[in-house]
């Protein structure tokens, strides 16, 4: 009787690290520094075993803040947002981070981030919050922050204490971007997750870096939509995995898009001299290959976002839904176990052009011609209308109930 309890604890173990392993985010810090404008980018793709994600306006304790969320009400956790003062938080789950006295643990998070929106306006609030939470924390996170200072960090946080890698600090982040996957710097050599994954994201901010390319749009193309495994050296977008020389089908192996890859953000901040109003949080909500992203901000946002990225009356995000739909008919092949890592790659990718995802990044670039010269003039103006913002996410709920939506 003893053996089988052991071999079922066992088993156990090994479910739940698989289902723990399924939240394998990959994400980056980017200064100031290196971006064509001066503006520091924070970027994440969020991997979860929740794929019914929204965009949702929260009134906190001092400031109010734009999150992605859960469909849920009142949700009592944020995966990545930015407040009324320009800060912004995200994070990647650790697992590699040695825990004291077997305290440590993940499920709280969400909740140390939607607090974090309520109550910090800097990098620094964020830090005497953390020295403030009483002991142990029950967490075990990398939580990547800026401000609209032009501060951004790294907290790597287990349930005692945490560590700080500053992206301004030259002996830090000589190159002005640091990356974050699902280990921990500070934490146990070689264990955790995620070690491809920031091999290839590390690789492209590396060269982009030296010649200005890192935007918010450079960002979902060339990371989130990333299908590039540098350890195998194998990139499906070269086209030698598609028909005629395959099946046009592909095993998923430590791609930065996954299956659980349920929505990418890209939260550009603003330079020390502009307002805190003109951080843009721009948002992928659903799986990325298949979904173009969408910009908000706190102007106006307690009155209106766009509709595609909310929830309805019926507890539904539209471009979320759809999303899922695609996706569903990407990894579509449920023959036997163990199947889930087969998808479709020719839906998404193929040499006539009309794959998902180029589609979907035709339709990006529409968008970001159509609405970003808005953005630029109200920055000039150093004003951003709250009516015009309205204006914009009408067009932008039109242009995408048109292109992606029936």
């Amino acid at each position: 009787m003893s053996i089988q309890r052991n071999i079922l604890c066992l088993m156990a173990l090994v479910l739940s690290g698989a289902m723990e392993f399924a939240n394998a985010c990959t994400s980056a810090i980017i200064s100031g520094k290196v971006t064509p404008d001066g503006r520091p980018i924070m970027w994440k793709n969020r991997d979860t075993d929740n794929l019914k994600n929204c965009v949702r306006y929260m009134k906190g304790e001092r400031y109010g803040f734009i999150a992605v969320t859960s469909y849920a009400d009142n949700p009592s956790s944020v995966w990545m947002g930015t407040n009324d003062m320009g800060f912004s938080i995200m994070n990647t789950l650790s697992y590699n981070l040695i825990e004291e006295e077997g305290k440590g643990s993940s499920k709280r998070n969400g909740a140390v981030m939607k607090r974090a929106l309520e109550i910090c306006a800097t990098v620094m609030d964020f830090r005497h919050y953390l020295d403030t939470l009483s002991r142990p924390m029950s967490v075990r996170s990398n939580y990547g922050v800026i401000d609209a200072q032009g501060n951004g960090s790294y907290f790597e946080v287990n349930s005692t204490k945490y560590v700080e890698y500053d992206v301004n600090d030259p002996q830090v982040a000589p190159h002005g971007f640091i990356v974050r996957t699902n280990y921990s710097f500070s934490g146990q050599l070689n264990e955790g997750a995620g070690y491809v994954r920031y091999q290839e994201a590390h690789e492209k901010l590396f060269t982009a870096s030296a010649s200005g390319e890192i935007t918010p749009r450079w960002l979902f193309s060339h990371l989130s939509r990333s299908f590039h495994n540098p350890l195998m050296g194998i990139d499906l977008k070269d086209g030698k995995h598609n028909k005629p020389e395959t099946s046009g089908w592909f095993a998923e192996q430590d791609f930065i898009a996954r299956r659980s890859t349920s929505c990418a953000v890209a939260i550009q901040g603003v330079r020390p001299d502009e307002d805190a109003s003109f951080t843009t949080m721009w948002t992928v909500i659903g799986y990325p290959p298949v979904t173009p992203a969408v910009p908000v901000w706190l102007k106006g946002a307690d009155k209106k976002l766009p509709k595609a990225l909310t929830v309805d009356q019926n507890k539904h995000a539209p471009l979320c839904d759809a999303s899922n739909m695609l996706r569903d008919k990407i990894y579509s092949y449920h023959r036997g176990t163990n199947t889930e890592s087969y998808f479709h790659w020719e839906l998404l990718f193929n040499l006539s052009g009309n794959g998902y995802m180029q589609q979907t990044e035709r339709l990006e670039e529409e968008l970001f011609e159509r609405f970003y010269s808005s953005i630029e003039t109200w920055r000039s103006r150093s004003v951003i209308p709250e009516e015009l913002v309205f204006n914009l996410y009408d067009d932008c709920d039109a242009f995408l109930d048109e292109k992606t939506l029936r």
